[in-house]
């Protein structure tokens, strides 16, 4: 691997990470499995260049739904604002701390410091990536959060992980995509996983919404935004992080 080399963007939904239905708790053993995960991968030179982005859990989702806060609902409230930012850097700093006891250069990088939506919610988001891309460069692991985003005409909503991704996989130009999600992957009508997805209406009926607080859109906007993506992703569950990260596709993959 080189510093020239496409990199792999990885999402651990706050799902997994986190205790979704007690607010603010870290699910202490996912995380640390899925750090163990990433430092295997990095020290074997499975993977090389990585970008992490993680989701809210029961940190950001918590206070954006408790201040009425969504992709589409914003807010002119500071305290609002402060509260799901600090949430999600309250988060944050676990996933570095887990990352860091492992060795992995783990750096954070805070969306609502750099990204907007100067459309409006309608409108496309702009996210800087000059800083993540050098600090990839720099051998670095920059991780990215679920977070506010400023957006004209609401003041400040969320912008999901998912999104994150997207942006990131094609903004650095990423050879494969991974969602870690609390499933093994999408489930059909029958809880069967979907081996690969290559349109979104041969699978729209068997998406519903999460089953927890979830202001970001659930596994609909997920396989959205993954069908957008020319590089290949998977959407599997935690027992599939390590053989993804070793160049597996467990779960579904989507094309």
């Amino acid at each position: 691997m080189t510093a020239d080399d496409p990199p792999l963007v990885l999402k651990l939904g706050g799902s997994v990470i986190t205790e979704k239905d007690r607010p603010e708790t870290v699910d202490e053993p996912a995380l640390a499995a899925a750090a163990d995960a990433i430092a295997d991968a990095l020290d074997s030179g499975a993977v090389g260049r990585l970008v992490v982005v993680h989701g809210g859990g029961s940190f950001g989702h918590h206070h954006a739904s408790e201040h009425g806060v969504s992709t589409t609902t914003g807010t002119r409230d500071p305290g609002a604002v402060s509260d799901v930012h600090g949430a999600m850097a309250t988060l944050n700093r676990a996933v570095l701390a887990a990352l860091h006891d492992r060795d992995v250069p783990a750096v954070p990088v805070h969306p609502l410091s750099l990204a907007a939506r100067p459309g409006g919610t309608d409108g496309d988001l702009d996210l800087p990536l000059s800083s993540t891309a050098t600090l990839l460069g720099e051998g670095f692991v920059p991780v990215l959060h679920g977070d506010g985003v400023a957006t004209a005409g609401e003041g400040v909503t969320v912008v999901s992980g998912d999104e994150l991704v997207v942006e990131l996989a094609v903004g650095l130009g990423a050879d494969r995509v991974g969602v870690c999600s609390t499933v093994p992957g999408v489930l059909d009508d029958d809880g069967s996983v979907i081996p690969t997805i290559d349109d979104f209406e041969s699978v729209a009926d068997a998406l519903g919404a999460s089953d927890t607080t979830d202001v970001s859109g659930g596994m609909t906007a997920k396989v959205r935004a993954l069908l957008a993506l020319d590089a290949p992703a998977s959407v599997f569950g935690p027992d599939g992080l390590e053989a993804f990260l070793r160049g597996g596709t467990p779960g579904t993959r989507i094309d």
